[in-house]
């Protein structure tokens, strides 16, 4: 791993790279949401190829909204991270917005590729949706009370990319499920950035309590998404005893990560329960994945958990 003095760790840092995984997550549950099927078993080669297609266009756009979040807040972390690559100077602030800017044309030309290969336009359509939702949150809806909805919307987008390259469509009347499930992912990730406002100061406790209803909310949603399909469809269909109680653990678990927060709410605290709410995407989608899948793909998922914690030992995530 490059020391914390270089330039390449400025640059993984300014990129948040360890977060990328759970943007990859969140892409591939989509994709393998729509392509469930009783029969197979694995996958064909042109949609491993779809798939590597989608975890770069989806990385790319995840990346340039860390790089351009930064260069848009460049004048409030000279008060609040003076630390932070662009303040620090170790980024200069035009080389992060040129960065920025070619991960987001990146991030759709390949989008395209993948509308090319999976014969439908609507994913290249929904990651031009997912670049402008990104910079728009970046520019301007952060500054708002509704950057949360926005943050979330992108989440949501990121997911439906990879359902349409599946051959789902964006009908909420014929799809509802999808909605429910990218939706779901989406109220989730509203709670984590509500939680994470005002991490580099003193949070409030009521906000923290409320963001933490928010993304109990969004995984409530997700658990109940089996009951919108037929029982023949979910693997979990005749033991959602068992299911919800999986759920509740999960739930458990991140309650039991925030109610440090809660009870100190400095910055050190909130922003540690951020990283384990963040990681925590990964399980979710998982969990949604060995709904409709199996055990084998929920655990190629898991597997990106490894990648994470070991790149979040040295490098800055939230």
């Amino acid at each position: 791993m490059a020391p914390s003095n270089s330039k390449l760790y400025a640059y993984l840092e300014l990129l948040r790279l360890p977060n990328v995984f759970t943007a990859i997550a969140d892409v591939m549950m989509g994709y393998w949401f729509v392509t469930w099927s009783p029969i197979r078993k694995d996958l064909p080669p042109g949609e491993v190829g779809i798939l590597l297609l989608l975890a770069v266009a989806s990385s790319c756009l995840y990346l340039a909204g860390m790089v351009l979040n930064d260069y848009f807040d460049r004048n409030k972390d000279m008060h609040e991270r003076p630390t932070r690559p662009i303040p620090s100077r170790r980024v200069p602030e035009s080389a992060a917005l040129w960065m920025g800017s070619e991960l987001v044309i990146v991030g759709v030309a390949v989008s395209w590729l993948v509308s090319f290969f999976a014969a439908t336009p609507l994913t290249g359509l929904v990651a031009f949706a997912l670049a402008f939702a990104v910079i728009f949150y970046d520019g301007f809806l952060k500054k708002t009370w509704l950057g949360p909805i926005g943050m979330g919307l992108c989440r949501m987008l990121n997911i439906l990319m990879g359902m349409t390259a599946a051959g789902g469509g964006l009908s909420p009347v014929d799809f509802p499920v999808h909605y429910v499930v990218a939706g779901g992912i989406g109220i989730y990730v509203v709670g984590i950035t509500w939680f994470a406002r005002t991490e580099a100061n003193q949070s409030h406790r009521g906000q923290l309590l409320a963001s933490l209803v928010v993304m109990l909310l969004g995984m409530t949603t997700l658990a109940t998404f089996p009951h919108l399909l037929a029982p023949s469809e979910t693997f979990v269909a005749t033991k959602m005893n068992v299911w919800y109680a999986f759920w509740s653990l999960i739930a458990l678990q991140i309650i039991w990560r925030c109610s440090r927060a809660l009870f100190r709410p400095s910055p050190e605290h909130v922003q540690y329960a951020v990283k384990t709410c963040l990681l925590s995407l990964i399980v979710l989608d998982a969990t949604i994945t060995f709904a409709v899948q199996g055990e084998e793909k929920a655990l190629l998922l898991l597997v990106l958990l490894i990648p994470t914690l070991f790149l979040g030992r040295f490098i800055y995530s939230t």
